[in-house]
């Protein structure tokens, strides 16, 4: 007779519920498919598991003994199921990804996490020409950005769309209007990302267009530089609209000139696909994902 798994889960549950009917309720079987099974046991290998006691069942000295291994067999066989059930879905047991922005890279991650638990993520930040390169040179994986260039190096994916927006104190004289224009910050004090940002890449065309030249307060090399110098009355700045989940210290305002959508694209490489990346692509088209 084998050890199979129903009896070495019926020899575990008696022990732990000490009765028969206590532990076919624990399993969802009947207390006559648990005793029987106990009992076959016994019978076959000729021992005792375990004594009456009153209404208890108490486990002999060689059912402890023996219980110190079917735990482990349970243990390994519920750890088994567990990559059973997880199948093959990736191909390795990591993946890097590259972000400009915080958000919505961090909830494209979290809705990933849900799915695929036991995958590693590293997460890289810089700013548009950085997660590029990176993506081109194998540094990461997948890369997050806006306005992606469609040059045929990648694959890519659109998760949102998104605009630039200008971001000011809910202190500020601004605040309370619904949209600005460019000209408007003529004589204000600006905030502006380092040249290699896409939010600045979007500003900087616009001011040309116009034939305008805003002197910034301060040159940040982050997004959340940026909304932290906003946030302390430093100046005006400008992000992407689902850039941020904060909803502290910061009021986004429409910009006349800047009222162009671009896609938000989850990209890799076109030579470098990979079952654990193909996980992550189908896990942006899940569900959506939650903007602010």
């Amino acid at each position: 007779m084998s050890l199979s798994s129903a009896r070495l889960k019926a020899v575990n549950a008696v022990l732990e519920q000490g009765s028969f009917s206590a532990a076919a309720r624990a399993l969802g079987m009947t207390q006559p498919a648990i005793s029987q099974s106990i009992h076959k046991l016994e019978e076959h290998y000729g021992i005792r598991l375990f004594e009456t006691q009153g209404r208890q069942l108490v486990p002999t000295d060689f059912c402890l003994e023996l219980t110190q291994i079917t735990y482990q067999i349970e243990k390994l066989e519920n750890e088994a199921l567990v990559m059973l059930r997880r199948g093959d879905k990736t191909h390795a047991s990591s993946i890097r990804i590259g972000l400009g922005n915080t958000m919505p890279g961090m909830a494209l991650i979290g809705k990933f996490k849900k799915q695929f638990p036991y995958v590693q993520v590293d997460v890289s930040f810089g700013n548009f020409n950085e997660i590029i390169d990176n993506v081109i040179e194998d540094i990461v994986d997948v890369g997050i950005l806006p306005n992606l260039p469609k040059d045929g190096r990648f694959f890519g994916q659109v998760c949102l769309k998104q605009k630039v927006v200008a971001i000011v104190q809910p202190s500020h004289a601004l605040a309370a209007q619904k949209k600005i224009s460019l000209r408007d910050l003529l004589h204000a004090p600006v905030i502006f990302r380092s040249s290699g940002s896409s939010t600045q890449k979007v500003v900087d065309r616009a001011l040309r267009q116009l034939n305008l030249a805003i002197k910034p307060q301060f040159v940040l090399e982050t997004r959340d530089g940026v909304c932290e110098a906003v946030a302390n009355g430093l100046g005006i700045g400008f992000i992407w609209n689902h850039g941020t989940s904060r909803n502290d210290g910061i009021v986004q305002l429409d910009v006349l000139e800047l009222d162009q959508f671009y896609d938000e694209v989850v990209f890799c490489s076109l030579e470098r696909k990979s079952k654990t990346i193909d996980a992550f692509f189908s896990s942006v088209t899940s569900g959506g994902i939650d903007t602010v």
